[in-house]
């Protein structure tokens, strides 16, 4: 079979050479320039952390990508769907200005910020999931969809859930509406806090089947007539509306591959990663532990299954930084962390393996990989 070429270079520079100059040639050698760009839409799908995160990738990373994509004679824009938890990139207008904050803008990066799924995340399109066994229609940021051509930066780290964050989980999960995170997170309905809710009735007017009813000046929701769009969630001025979680790890992997395969299937693509400040959980928090490994480098591909596999393989022969969560752990429980997945021993519930396996098989790309080592320095 053959294998999918992912191109890497190490984080090492010199005074003729830094990191930004180093990714410009990476997605040159790993044919960016191969997409036909011309007056076209191309979506740069990215995380701007949560604001008091430190781990997220620098603005300065997406400028590289902008500005290529510009010089090809395309249309380039930053891109990423509101959360489903309650933070500070819930609805577009915090999100930008976590985005401002952490310092994104048209300035810093060349291009304009969009949030797909608008105002509230409830600007979504409905994408059929090819050979999809758990999602037959995923719910995505409209904005993804209206690209032409859809473009992944990813921060590589560890994450709680799903082992790790790469391209599929930037892709998937990040590319799915409020109510597609929904759906991805969970196999139940949205309830209400009724302490939270103030009666305000937004969750019936949107609401298509009646099921938000008020009784004694709070809603609740009706779980026969539900059919768990998460449309109520958006729309909630006071986040008194909450999914249920509880989705298996497995079905959240499967769940967040198909919507990535949702969102790029059949439509060109192309995909960065940036192995460096390798953190163990997410940049959804607000804050985040020390690296797990030492920054290892920069990767690309026009596959995010080889990618991802590459990047998991690249920090699992990583050696551990001491005093990190997952130095503790393998100090601490030294017989259950005896293997080398580095992510498993961070967060044991974790299978990161079976999002990769779902993806191949969907036929997304492959685990299949040749990595393609560039010496820059």
């Amino acid at each position: 079979m053959e294998k999918s070429n992912v191109y890497f270079t190490d984080m090492r520079t010199s005074p003729t050479m830094n990191l930004l100059q180093k990714l410009n040639i990476l997605i040159d050698k790993a044919g960016i320039a191969n997409i036909d760009f011309s007056h076209k839409f191309a979506a740069i799908k990215m995380h701007f952390g949560e604001p008091g995160n430190l781990a997220f990738l620098r603005p300065n990373y997406a400028k590289v990508v902008a500005d290529k994509v510009k010089a090809l004679g395309g249309n380039p824009f930053l891109t990423d769907c509101n959360t489903l938890y309650v933070g500070r990139r819930k609805n577009a207008l915090e999100h930008m200005d976590a985005a401002y904050e952490n310092g994104f803008s048209p300035f810093s990066t060349g291009c304009q910020i969009l949030i797909a799924d608008g105002l509230k995340g409830t600007d979504e399109t409905y994408v059929p999931v090819p050979n999809g066994e758990c999602v037959k229609k995923a719910r995505i940021g409209q904005a993804l969809m209206d690209a032409d051509i859809i473009i992944s930066l990813t921060h590589f780290k560890g994450h709680e859930m799903a082992g790790f964050g790469g391209a599929i989980k930037n892709i998937g999960m990040g590319g799915g509406s409020r109510a597609g995170k929904m759906e991805m997170h969970s196999d139940g309905k949205p309830h209400v806090r009724e302490t939270t809710c103030v009666g305000c009735g937004s969750c019936a007017k949107i609401c298509a089947h009646g099921a938000p009813i008020l009784e004694n000046r709070k809603m609740h929701i009706d779980q026969e007539k539900c059919v768990g769009c998460g449309r109520c969630i958006g729309v909630c001025p006071v986040d008194a509306i909450a999914p249920d979680y509880n989705t298996s790890i497995d079905m959240l992997n499967k769940k967040m591959a198909e919507y990535a395969w949702a969102i790029v299937h059949d439509r060109p693509q192309f995909h960065i990663a940036v192995i460096a400040d390798v953190s163990p959980n997410c940049d959804c928090h607000s804050e985040n532990d020390v690296p797990v490994v030492p920054n290892i480098g920069l990767a690309a591909s026009f596959d995010p299954v080889a990618l991802d596999r590459a990047c998991a393989d690249l920090v699992n022969k990583a050696p551990v930084i001491p005093g990190s969560v997952l130095a503790t752990n393998m100090e601490q429980e030294p017989t259950k962390t005896a293997g080398h997945d580095h992510f498993h021993n961070i967060a044991p519930i974790t299978d990161w393996a079976a999002c990769l396996s779902h993806a191949e098989k969907i036929g997304m790309g492959k685990q299949a990989y040749t990595l393609v080592e560039l010496k820059l320095v």
